[in-house]
């Protein structure tokens, strides 16, 4: 006669399955806390983008009710602080475009260049040692670059171009270009680390050196990665300030030629905020205008950014 094991009370079984509920209760009201919390920070970066365009798009509503659009876009003069005042934003669009230029026919080429060897040449140990000092650069105070554009790199220069002024774009542009590698090296180098090894060792099974496989095959498979690291990189030569403010002159002058000094939006605007202009004043809108015209112009390398992502993934 085979003997069973009593079946445990109902009690006790009721009180076992409710100790489970109550622990998946418990779980489930952490994970709804931790989601509201997501969703808050998400939510007062996107409060904080919408309050800096309500900002700028108000104050420079008044600017704009004092000064033709007209005026404002194909004017050849930026004085808005002289008694004869002219509010032409491509004398300051020039400064930042050229000092921009500079600074990224240095840093796209060498970044790329060391994203390359890092990526697909350098020894792990020698990886390891190199990446942290490059993102070191990356973290010196801008203002220390622009003093070493004033003190160090135009003296140098100007043993080369003894015609070159103190204050000029092309030294604050080099160095710029030399702040930005670190964004342009870094974020490439991992794009080309995400490439899977099967297109590396497809491309070597099929007789390809080491830099044809990096060159025709990791590139073009990272292509969108290296993209977003190009436009970071024309983003933050575009918004520089202090090195354009200490080396470049802050001289509105409506030129392309990076040897000459020039004024840019962000040395501009530096300008002015720290001046004794009134709240209120057109002199002092006119840091409003420049701000909604260095955003708009940021927001269009951001979108030609994402356009180029969305573009190469679906190629590759």
């Amino acid at each position: 006669m085979s003997v069973t094991a009593p079946m445990p009370s109902l009690p006790v079984a009721a009180a076992k399955v409710s100790e489970r509920l109550r622990k998946k209760a418990s779980r489930h009201v952490a994970e709804r806390v931790i989601e509201l919390l997501l969703f808050g920070a998400a939510l007062l970066s996107v409060f904080t983008t919408a309050a800096i365009v309500y900002v700028l798009v108000s104050e420079s509503w008044v600017f704009f009710e004092h000064v033709p659009l007209k005026d404002f876009l194909f004017d050849t003069q930026w004085t808005p602080l002289f008694d004869d005042a002219h509010f032409g934003i491509m004398v300051l669009l020039s400064g930042t475009i050229t000092s921009s230029a500079v600074a990224l026919v240095v840093a796209i080429p060498l970044g790329t260049i060391i994203a390359i060897y890092l990526s697909e040449f350098a020894p792990f140990a020698v990886r390891e040692v190199a990446k942290p000092f490059l993102e070191l650069l990356g973290g010196v105070p801008t203002i220390i670059y622009g003093y070493f554009a004033l003190v160090f790199l135009t003296p140098l220069l100007q043993k080369i171009y003894p015609d070159l002024p103190g204050f000029n774009l092309l030294s604050a542009g080099l160095v710029m270009g030399v702040m930005i590698i670190p964004y342009v090296a870094s974020l490439s180098e991992d794009a080309m680390r995400a490439v899977p090894m099967s297109l590396r060792e497809g491309s070597y099974a099929m007789g390809a050196t080491r830099l044809q496989t990096a060159l025709r095959v990791v590139m073009p498979a990272a292509t969108s990665g290296i993209a977003s690291a190009y436009i970071l990189g024309i983003s933050r030569a575009v918004g520089e300030t202090m090195i354009l403010a200490v080396a470049g002159g802050m001289q509105p002058n409506l030129t392309f030629n990076p040897a000459e000094p020039g004024a840019t939006i962000t040395s501009f605007i530096v300008q002015v905020a720290l001046g004794d202009l009134p709240h209120g004043s057109i002199g002092y809108q006119t840091i409003f205008a420049a701000g909604l015209s260095l955003m708009l112009m940021t927001l269009f390398f951001n979108l030609l950014g994402y356009w180029l992502r969305k573009k190469y993934r679906e190629v590759y």
